[in-house]
């Protein structure tokens, strides 16, 4: 399977032109990707165009190294956009009927009533838009409402919408053309809060900081990269990559499955924040601590499907040895941490050999190692792991002075970085609720399960 002709793809922005264009650096994980005389001709600037076979060959590489996206608005549209909207809902016929208007009347729907309580409100506003219903006697769930409809699809493509999001119009045309890359098998959108104005100052913390939204950057979506799992709030997939769907036994975590699957299959699953689907936040603090707390129960189920690929935390030898120096907070834990990244900084210069500033590149590449590995740390101490930092800190000062500069470091950085519009100590107060909720989630589906196996770092090379 190779790429079209006029596919293009851009470098991502974090990937470096090193050495006059004779390598690039960058990807997930970093690499050093040298380049041959003609294929540095290939490339035009940052960007590639699909010519021939070699530069379908080179680009497919870069998309396999996440040091190149596709750029959306300038692939080919499928030669068959066909596609049918699944749409899995329980009660709230009002969010249904605002999804079903964005939808329009393009593409045919299909309304799965997975058992509500009224199912008369429901059936009323399917047949008002002229979707078809199909109305379960059991609940089963998303994900068995979701292949309940996938099941009567006849189209190449599928759209699973759920029925508190709203679809803007080249929302789904620009995923389909995704599909021009004949190994993509799913597409998501970018998951953003409904315009408006907030009810509560947690809505528009969610509106900021969502679960769901992963960024504005185009990505892969891979276990152990920035994009890891994608939302099945709204997604296009390629009918005949789906299998029988969802695991149906999965009452969360159900996305993250699917997705996993897909790229063991060795398909792939493209995040595209070029377009959204909005999404209705909660807005009352019970409600979304709950929806956190139901978030963190699907780490076990998708530990014991994904064992290799579900840790709180994926680090690096040096890494953990960095970590554990500087949460001694010792006088010698400084001089020891400065030391680990020394020599991480010297062997990543000798596999960078014959680059013509090694050196300068590997201090760049340690010092984003070393943000990230204090970044992870920090949340192991205030997400994963708190119920044992709030021991540690009734027993330790320095487990209360590491917890609380980790905290604090958490909210400064993320607060420039979301744009919040909440002032800060909400802002932060909502931070740590986030945090408390999932990892009770996470802790009780580990007790439940009699399981640590979604609450152990994983530590590779």
């Amino acid at each position: 399977m190779t790429l079209p002709r006029g596919f293009v793809v851009e470098l991502d922005r974090h990937a470096r032109v090193v050495d006059g264009g004779r390598a690039l650096l960058g990807g997930h994980p970093t690499r050093l990707l040298r380049l041959t005389p003609r294929a540095r001709r290939l490339l035009d600037g940052r960007s590639l165009r699909v010519r021939d076979a070699a530069s379908a060959l080179l680009a497919d590489r870069l998309l396999d190294t996440g040091l190149a996206h596709p750029v959306a608005d300038s692939l080919p549209a499928p030669a068959d956009p066909r596609c049918t909207v699944v749409v899995p809902v329980r009660d709230r016929p009002r969010q249904l009927a605002r999804l079903l208007r964005s939808i329009g009347t393009d593409h045919p729907v299909i309304v799965v009533d997975d058992a509500s309580r009224h199912p008369a409100a429901v059936a009323a506003v399917t047949a008002a838009h002229g979707a078809r219903l199909v109305a379960l006697t059991a609940n089963v769930g998303p994900a068995g409402a979701r292949n309940a409809g996938l099941r009567l699809v006849t189209t190449p493509y599928v759209v699973f919408a759920d029925s508190d999001v709203v679809l803007d119009p080249d929302t789904v045309p620009t995923l389909l053309r995704h599909f021009a890359d004949p190994r993509v098998a799913m597409a998501v959108p970018r998951i953003t809060g409904l315009p408006g104005p907030a009810a509560s100052w947690i809505e528009r913390y969610e509106n900021s900081r969502s679960s769901l939204d992963l960024g504005a950057r185009p990505a892969p979506v891979r276990p152990g990269t920035p994009v890891s799992w994608a939302s099945s709030a709204c997604v296009v997939a390629r009918v005949d990559a789906l299998g029988e769907g969802f695991d149906a036994g999965m009452r969360v975590g159900e996305d993250v499955d699917l997705c996993w699957r897909l790229v063991a299959e060795g398909r792939r699953v493209r995040y595209e924040p070029a377009v959204r689907a909005a999404h209705e936040h909660r807005a009352r603090l019970g409600d979304w601590l709950r929806r956190k707390a139901f978030y963190g129960t699907g780490a076990q189920p998708l530990a014991e499907r994904h064992p290799e690929s579900v840790a709180p935390v994926v680090l690096a030898p040096w890494s953990v040895a960095f970590a554990a120096a500087l949460l001694c907070g010792r006088r010698w834990s400084a001089p020891a941490a400065a030391g680990v990244l020394g020599v991480v900084t010297v062997r990543i210069a000798r596999k960078l050999g014959g680059t013509r500033y090694p050196y300068r590149l590997a201090v760049r590449l340690t010092g984003n190692g070393a943000l990230a590995t204090l970044a992870q740390t920090g949340a192991l101490l205030t997400r994963h792991w708190w119920p044992l930092t709030a021991v540690g800190c009734a027993l330790s000062h320095r487990v209360r002075r590491a917890t609380a500069v980790a905290a604090l470091a958490d909210v400064a950085l993320e607060y420039r970085h979301d744009q919040a519009t909440l002032d800060p100590l909400r802002y932060g107060l909502a931070r740590r609720l986030d945090d408390l909720a999932y990892g009770a989630g996470v802790w009780f589906s580990a007790l439940r399960a009699r399981s640590v196996a979604a609450l152990l770092p994983r530590v590779t090379r």
